[in-house]
């Protein structure tokens, strides 16, 4: 069993981060980045290297990892976006 990740604090993501999860998001999407919605941004700690995002057949570094997660909304549906161990926020479709 996988521990969920922790928030740190309610300190949210840098203003950076937020933005480039918008505007990836829009980008893929196709839709100007003012739809996207942040529904929230938060510090986490992830139990381990795949910043609660795990690929089937990856292996994974055992440690905590400081990192974000950012929720978008664009027209009712909600979007996961990761970060952490310098990696800019992705779009993480199966998160755990």
């Amino acid at each position: 069993m996988t521990p969920s990740p922790t928030s740190s604090s309610s300190t949210p993501p840098a203003g950076g981060q937020v933005e480039q999860a918008k505007a990836d998001l829009a980008k893929r999407l196709g839709i100007d980045a003012a739809r996207v919605t942040v529904v929230s941004s938060e510090e986490v700690t992830w139990s381990d290297g795949s910043l609660g995002c795990p690929e089937p057949g990856m292996m994974y570094t055992q440690a905590l990892v400081p990192g974000g997660r950012i929720i978008l909304e664009v027209d009712g549906t909600q979007y996961n976006y990761h970060s952490g161990a310098n990696r800019a926020p992705f779009l993480c479709e199966h998160p755990k």
